[in-house]
C-alpha cells in the first residue's frame, strides 16, 4: 500500500501475527459482523442501505448476530441506529487505521457496506479506508465480502490499490454489470457477481407516507424535485491546514478555491432559473432536495437565487429520516438528480428522471433503466438547455419513462434479493452459523 495509508513500521508483520493468534475456525453461535461503510454522514443513501443491510444480516445469521457499525460521527448515527446489546456503534477517528485493524480483529466477518466503494469520486481516504479494513480482513483470515456496491473513476494509484487489495476480497457483490467489468478491467482477482443495491429493498414506513402534503400544504397540485450536488466542493482532500470553513473533518478539506466557488455559484443560479422556468410554465411547485446535510447549501443557494421562492421548499436529510425523505420523493412528478440514491429510492413510484452526473454511478443506473435519452453531464456546455427539454417532454408526457423505470425497479429489485442468498452461502461456506 502507499505510504499515506500503512506505517512505515512493517504492517503485515503486525497484520499477518495477527492472523496466527485468531480463531480459524467456525464461530460460536452469535457471529461478530463489521459493516465498514460511510455511516453518520446524515445521507440518505447510505442510511437506507446501512438498515437494510442490517435486515439482512439478522436475516441470514439470526436475530442475535452482534453487529458492529464504525462511525466518524456517533452522534448523526445514532438518529436512525438504537444501540443494542447486539448492535453497537464504533467511534473511530478521522486517521483510522488502528482503530479499524482492533475492530476487524474483533470481528467473524467483515463486510463493506458503502455503495460507492471502489472509487476516489469523493475523496481518496474513503477508498482506502474500505481496501484497508480488506487488507486486515485478508491477513488476519477472516471473512471479507463487498455487498452490492459500485466501481468509478480512480487516480493512477488507486487503481493499482484496487487492483492489489481488492482482489484479497473473499467475494464482491457489484450493483452492476458495468461496475463489475470495469473491476475486470483493473484486474481484480476476487470473485465478483453482480446483484442490485440494497436501496431497492427499502420500505417506507407506513406512518410516512404521504408526508409532503402534510408538511407542504398545497403541494398536492404538483412538486418537481431537484436533488444537486455541489461537484465543486469534492473530492475531499487530505491537507495539514486549510480554512476552518472548508474542513470537512481534520485532516480532511474540501477542494474548494476562487474558481470553484464561482462555478458552484454559477450552478446554482442556472438551478435557480430552471426552477423558476418550472414554476411559470408547468404551474409546479419545487422541492429542493438535500439528499446528504452536505447538499444543503448549494440548496440553500438556488433557493436565495429563486425569483419564486415562495413556491419551493428545501427539504434535506438534516432534517428527515431516509423513510420520510423516500415518501417525500415518490410522491414528486418528476425529479432532476445529481444523486444516486434520490433516483433509486424514487423508482418504486415511476417518478420519471432526469439526471445531472458527475460520475459513473447514474450512468450505471440509466443505462440499465433504458433511460440514457435523460443523462445529461454536469460538464455538458448545453447542460441547462438540456435539462430544461427533458422536464418539458416528461412533464408533457411522463408514461413512457414510468413504464420504463418501473420495469427497472422490478428488476433491481428481485436483483437486490439475492443479495441475503449470496450472503447465505458465503457465510455457510465460511463456516459462519447460518439462521434455519
Amino acid at each position: 500500500m502507499s505510504s499515506e495509508i500503512v506505517s512505515s513500521e512493517n504492517p503485515d508483520a503486525e497484520l499477518y501475527s495477527i492472523r496466527d493468534e485468531a480463531a480459524m475456525g467456525p464461530t460460536t453461535s452469535s457471529p461478530k459482523v463489521l459493516l465498514v461503510g460511510y455511516n453518520g454522514a446524515n445521507n440518505t443513501g447510505s442510511e437506507a442501505r446501512l438498515l437494510t443491510i442490517i435486515d439482512d444480516v439478522r436475516a441470514v445469521l439470526g436475530e442475535d448476530t452482534e453487529i458492529t457499525i464504525p462511525s466518524l460521527n456517533e452522534a448523526n448515527l445514532r438518529r436512525y441506529i438504537q444501540e443494542s446489546a447486539t448492535l453497537k456503534i464504533a467511534p473511530i477517528p478521522s486517521i483510522f487505521f488502528s482503530a479499524i485493524r482492533r475492530l476487524v480483529k474483533e470481528s467473524d466477518l467483515v463486510a463493506l457496506v458503502e455503495g460507492s466503494c471502489y472509487m476516489d469520486t469523493w475523496t481518496s481516504a474513503l477508498l482506502w479506508a474500505f481496501l484497508w479494513a480488506t487488507r486486515c480482513a485478508h491477513a488476519m483470515g477472516k471473512p471479507c465480502i463487498s455487498y452490492a456496491v459500485d466501481a468509478g473513476s480512480l487516480s493512477r494509484l488507486n487503481r493499482w490499490l484496487v487492483k492489489r487489495e481488492a482482489s484479497k476480497t473473499d467475494l464482491i457483490l457489484m450493483r452492476n454489470k458495468a461496475s463489475a467489468d470495469l473491476l475486470k478491467t483493473l484486474e481484480v482477482t476476487a470473485p465478483v457477481e453482480v446483484t442490485a443495491d440494497t436501496a431497492f429493498d427499502f420500505n417506507v414506513d407506513p406512518a410516512d407516507t404521504g408526508i409532503l402534503s402534510r408538511l407542504w400544504p398545497g403541494s398536492d397540485a404538483g412538486v418537481v424535485g431537484l436533488a444537486p450536488v455541489d461537484f465543486y466542493q469534492w473530492p475531499v482532500v487530505i491537507r495539514p491546514w486549510g480554512k476552518a470553513a472548508d474542513c470537512y473533518d481534520w485532516p480532511y478539506y474540501f477542494s474548494r478555491s476562487e474558481k470553484r466557488r464561482k462555478a458552484a455559484e454559477a450552478l446554482a443560479r442556472g438551478l435557480a432559473a430552471e426552477a423558476d422556468r418550472i414554476i411559470e410554465r408547468h404551474s409546479r411547485r419545487v422541492a429542493l432536495i438535500g439528499m446528504e446535510g452536505l447538499d444543503a447549501p448549494i440548496c440553500n443557494m438556488v433557493l436565495a437565487q429563486m425569483a419564486h421562492p415562495e413556491a419551493a421548499r428545501v427539504f434535506t436529510s438534516l432534517d428527515y429520516n431516509a423513510s420520510e425523505m423516500t415518501s417525500i420523493l415518490r410522491s414528486l412528478d418528476m425529479l432532476v438528480t445529481s444523486r444516486y440514491h434520490a433516483a433509486v429510492l424514487s423508482m418504486a413510484a415511476g417518478v420519471p428522471l432526469v439526471a445531472v452526473a458527475h460520475d459513473r454511478r447514474l450512468q450505471h443506473l440509466f443505462e440499465e433503466a433504458g433511460l440514457l435519452g435523460s443523462f445529461v453531464e454536469n460538464t455538458d456546455p448545453e447542460l441547462f438547455g438540456k435539462i430544461s427539454v427533458n422536464v418539458d417532454r416528461l412533464l408533457a408526457d411522463p408514461d413512457p419513462a414510468r413504464r420504463s423505470i418501473h420495469e427497472s425497479f422490478y428488476d433491481q429489485k428481485a436483483r437486490a434479493g439475492r443479495n441475503r442468498d449470496m450472503l447465505r452461502e458465503f457465510a455457510s461456506n465460511h463456516g459462519l452459523r447460518v439462521a434455519q
